[in-house]
């Protein structure tokens, strides 16, 4: 069952489900969630392995970031594919996980979220891939919200998260064994 955001808010009190909140989602949320704010763009690049016990991610750099107060924009050209993080930072909870969609003014502008599911246990920023797959250049703001957070029960509680994402980080520098 997906929680409403009056349950939402009461768990951002209790325990801190999420961190970072626009006054906006503290005050008014919208929908059945909360939508989260554009944090940091990554450019990938070198080259990345996938192994049956180890992985290595591509290399990163850090394009832009949120600064409260400043207005900074990325430009976003066909075919341009960036990592972005939040700004907002979760802490899951074992009977909680959470899903994602993209905002509609996301895709209506040619823009594709690739978004993934966050395990119980989980504590940490949020990271997604983000493509432009549409014939125009986009511009984005710095902390525009971009992305809808769902979040559901899990029946009969999960398991911990134990992978190495813990804690936000977007990229792993070098090969490792994975947990």
């Amino acid at each position: 069952m997906i929680l409403g955001p009056q349950k939402l808010l009461e768990l951002v009190k209790e325990i801190k489900l999420v961190e970072g909140l626009s006054e906006r989602e503290l005050t008014n949320p919208e929908g059945a969630g909360f939508d989260l704010r554009l944090g940091e763009v990554y450019k990938i690049s070198g080259d990345a392995f996938l192994g049956e016990t180890e992985r290595k991610t591509a290399d990163i750099d850090l394009v832009q970031e949120y600064k409260e107060g400043e207005k900074r924009t990325i430009v976003l050209k066909p075919g341009d594919y960036f990592l972005v993080s939040t700004i907002e930072k979760v802490n899951m909870p074992l009977y909680l996980t959470a899903n994602f969609k993209p905002r509609t003014t996301t895709f209506r502008s040619g823009l594709f979220l690739r978004t993934g599911n966050v395990a119980p246990g989980y504590s940490g920023k949020l990271t997604f891939g983000l493509k432009n797959e549409g014939p125009i250049e986009v511009t984005i703001e710095m902390g525009a919200r971009f992305v809808h957070m769902q979040v559901e029960e899990v029946l009969g509680d999960g398991n911990q998260y134990r992978g190495q994402w813990q804690g936000g980080r977007v990229a792993a520098t070098k090969k490792e064994v994975q947990v």
